[in-house]
């Protein structure tokens, strides 16, 4: 895990501790600690990681507030390290730019398995053998920079949104329920997350869509799930 740079973002000094230990017996050499989102911002501009882990409850704001403020500077990959775990807030997290979101108590193989597995879907977006790029017409992604272009203008794409918008490039006109969606992009069995997929379709259409409440590209199939149309008449 040599020159990989992980910012750790929590005011809990030992779970800090705990983490950069864990992290270091597993061969991590750039680890980097924050205990409120003013000093992370700073220390994302400055080191510029290749991932942010952080707590919910700051002393000088709340995670979610943070997570939006960082996105406007990185897509590297954001996961939630927190106690609170209700529904609504694991959603919040998703839908304010998280990849990915891990309750306290945590299990330290899974947060270190969480981690390796975000880096290496990083790394496959970024560095793939060449820079395929997939044209509907009123957008294009391209796979490799991981570069969105809608009606001429680039727009940011978190990590997570990339990953799914590109998988429906890759399968235009197919029909993917939530679960599948799910199980291909995080990698893991759903275990109820879908609408973790739905706040990411939701996501996705107001960055491609000409209309985002009226979606003609990314479309639902009730009952079934979502599929990217390939040809769209734009006057429909």
């Amino acid at each position: 895990m040599k020159n990989i740079k992980l910012l750790l973002v929590d005011d809990e000094i030992s779970i800090l501790q705990l983490l950069q230990l864990l992290l270091k017996k597993e061969g991590f050499e750039y680890i980097y600690t924050a205990t409120n989102g003013h000093d992370a911002i700073l220390l994302c501009e400055k080191i510029h990681p290749d991932l942010i882990m952080l707590d919910i409850m700051l002393p000088d704001c709340n995670g979610f507030f943070l997570c939006n403020e960082l996105r406007k500077k990185t897509s590297v990959p954001i996961l939630f390290l927190t106690a609170k775990v209700d529904d609504i807030d694991k959603l919040t997290g998703f839908d304010c730019g998280g990849d990915d979101y891990i309750t306290k108590p945590f299990n330290h193989l899974e947060v270190i398995a969480r981690i390796k597995a975000q880096l290496r879907r990083q790394k496959l977006t970024e560095f793939s053998n060449d820079d395929t790029s997939y044209d509907f017409g009123y957008f294009q992604i391209y796979e490799r920079s991981g570069r969105l272009i809608v009606n001429k203008e680039e727009i940011f794409c978190p990590t997570k949104e990339l990953q799914l918008l590109i998988f429906l490039c890759k399968n235009p006109n197919l029909i993917f329920s939530k679960k599948q969606l799910y199980e291909q992009i995080w990698g893991e069995d759903s275990y109820g997350n879908e609408a973790t997929v739905t706040v990411h379709i939701n996501r996705l259409r107001e960055k491609i869509e000409p209309n985002p409440s009226q979606p003609s590209y990314l479309i639902t199939k009730r009952g079934l799930g979502y599929k990217l149309l390939k040809s769209v008449r734009m006057a429909e």
